[in-house]
């Protein structure tokens, strides 16, 4: 739909969005698709059943969401929330969420958001050290906030996103009725400054809070419309808040489905296709648990997604089978893009499920790690020579050939230069180069190949040194993986009389009915028939890996080296009495 005549938005023309200036503040694209678009739907959400038992959906067009953000900014800075104001944002996804981050960003007030599934200790520490001025959050956030003391030395301003109980400051709702209608003129920052805080979930270490100027928003919003060619008018599966957050930005709608976004593996499939089917959605972006649930279900139903265009894995390598899967419910031709990244860049790396099934699945599966494609336009990477100390300044020579396994390192706009307050762990992550700019160590450790895809091995922090060689996660367990009984396996260290000494943990398929002995004796076999695992020798059992809500997927093998250890002391402690 294009412009009206008599919006005072408008400007009369369908292709805002295309020549639009590369904008800093990335509330500026939602205004510019609200000008050639006002009547483009931006945002719909779950809203319950109607009484015919189908999905209700509330909704905003992208006029809609521009407006009432506009009307919220005005509300924010009338209460002390203005440029650089350090700002918890704790809301589920929702009108109100879209409409309040994109307030946030067009009045300049620096978004603290952390991934509620961290936990109640990694939240407050996340929360204490960024030392918030404002809180804005749903009921059940404000009661947390009391009862646990977060924050509450730097406080001085909250808004309840709800009903208002015994904690005072403001509601959004008498907020956004007191603001005014006039539009807000958005904030024009200077590159360099801060536009988020955003806290990695703590899966392979302390919580960090990832500073995110401007510049680098904006940047990775190019990035993405580049690298997967999302065009205006698409309509998004939204199962990421962050990511959904980027759809507006996009030109594209954010359809988020009836799931609880801080459990997305739990989501159920048939809501989620639901959701699909009533929007026509292009684009799907997901983890790999979401992936492969999904894609049981459409199997099982002999479902497909028929206006799909691409979908997006991300979080976590996704299985090869679950790939397979996923790609007979697409049309001919659709991939599924395994994108590479962090939070502290985003994207890397792309590759798709096609040439994962037809030609990389099969190193994979020998222990050669996980193929996750060429670097995106744009961002620059080299393998490094692994070890933990900070790297002083950046040197060319340090890059390692094709072939040669070390730690991989990222240049480019969508780069992040820093941790909040954190200047050891900026020191340790970051490498300066000319210009002011920075390589961010992935913390991965991986490979170029000859045709100049990039090969992730595992963690660096999760590889296990043992006397005999150096064992990466990754490429080890995908080869315990290809046993029908295990769901999933992870390798872990144990110190034996000051030892290391490398084993594996398996989580068993629940419908196997192998038993442990005769199971531990194939696994063996099979790890001494590959020479990068020939000298693990221990197999243990777990009944459910601790694992992290979101993804689902990234096993917290801190915790499973301790269990591990724990097993093994007891089990000499049983042959020793």
């Amino acid at each position: 739909m294009s412009g009206d005549a008599d919006d005072p938005l408008s400007d009369g023309s369908d292709a805002a969005v295309e020549r639009s200036p590369d904008h800093v503040n990335v509330a500026a694209f939602l205004a510019d698709l609200a000008r050639s678009q006002p009547g483009a739907l931006a945002v719909a959400v779950s809203d319950g059943r109607n009484p015919d038992g189908t999905a209700r959906y509330a909704e905003l067009s992208s006029l809609g969401l521009h407006r009432r953000s506009d009307r919220i900014a005005h509300a924010l800075v009338g209460i002390g929330i203005g440029p650089g104001v350090r700002t918890v944002l704790m809301v589920e996804p929702s009108l109100d969420f879209f409409s309040l981050t994109f307030a946030m960003l067009k009045v300049g007030a620096i978004p603290v958001m952390v991934d509620p599934g961290m936990g109640i200790k990694n939240l407050g520490e996340c929360l204490g050290e960024a030392e918030p001025e404002a809180f804005i959050g749903i009921p059940k956030a404000h009661a947390a906030r009391i009862a646990f003391g977060w924050a509450k030395q730097t406080l001085r301003t909250n808004v309840t996103v709800g009903r208002r109980l015994f904690w005072g400051g403001h509601t959004l709702s008498k907020l956004e009725a007191q603001g005014s209608a006039d539009p807000f003129p958005i904030l024009q920052p200077d590159p360099e400054q801060t536009a988020a805080i955003l806290f990695t979930s703590g899966s392979t270490g302390v919580p960090k809070g990832v500073v995110t100027p401007f510049r680098v928003f904006a940047a990775q919003v190019k990035a993405l419309r580049d690298v997967y060619g999302i065009q205006p008018g698409e309509r998004d599966l939204a199962t990421f808040p962050l990511f959904a957050l980027f759809g507006p930005a996009l030109g594209m709608a954010s359809v988020v489905p009836d799931m609880d976004a801080s459990r997305p593996a739990q989501a159920d499939p048939q809501r989620l296709y639901e959701a699909f089917q009533d929007y026509t959605c292009t684009n799907l972006f997901a983890s790999p648990a979401l992936i492969d649930k999904l894609g049981r279900y459409c199997t099982d139903q002999d479902l497909e997604l028929t206006s799909l265009r691409r979908a997006i894995s991300a979080g976590a390598p996704a299985s090869s089978p679950a790939l397979e899967r996923f790609q007979g419910c697409l049309p001919e031709g659709v991939d599924v893009l395994t994108c590479y990244g962090a939070t502290e860049s985003l994207p890397v790396a792309m590759l798709g499920s096609r040439e994962i099934l037809r030609e990389t699945r099969q190193l994979t599966d020998r222990g050669g790690g996980v193929c996750v494609g060429r670097p995106s336009t744009g961002i620059h990477v080299r393998i490094v020579p692994i070890h933990d100390e900070p790297i002083e300044s950046w040197l060319e020579d340090l890059a390692l050939p094709p072939g040669e396994t070390g730690e991989i390192v990222v240049r480019g706009a969508v780069v992040t230069p820093s941790y909040y307050k954190r200047p050891q762990a900026t020191k340790l992550a970051k490498i300066p180069a000319e210009g002011g700019e920075v390589w961010h160590r992935m913390g991965d450790i991986g490979y170029f190949d000859e045709q100049g895809r990039l090969w992730m091995c595992g963690r660096k922090s999760h590889r296990v040194d043992a006397e005999t060689g150096t064992l990466y996660t990754v490429a080890c367990e995908a080869v315990f993986n290809m046993h029908p009984a295990v769901r999933r396996s992870a390798l872990v260290g144990v110190v034996r009389e000051g030892v290391t000494t490398p084993l594996i943990c398996i989580e068993r398929v629940k419908q196997t009915t192998i038993k442990n002995g005769r199971l531990t004796k194939e696994l063996l076999e099979i790890a001494r028939s590959h020479d990068h695992t020939r000298t693990i020798d221990t197999v243990l059992y777990h009944p459910s890996f601790p694992v992290d809500v979101r993804h689902n997927a990234k096993i917290f093998r801190e915790k499973l080296a301790e269990w591990a250890s724990k097993k093994l002391a007891s089990r000499q402690a049983s042959a020793h009495p």
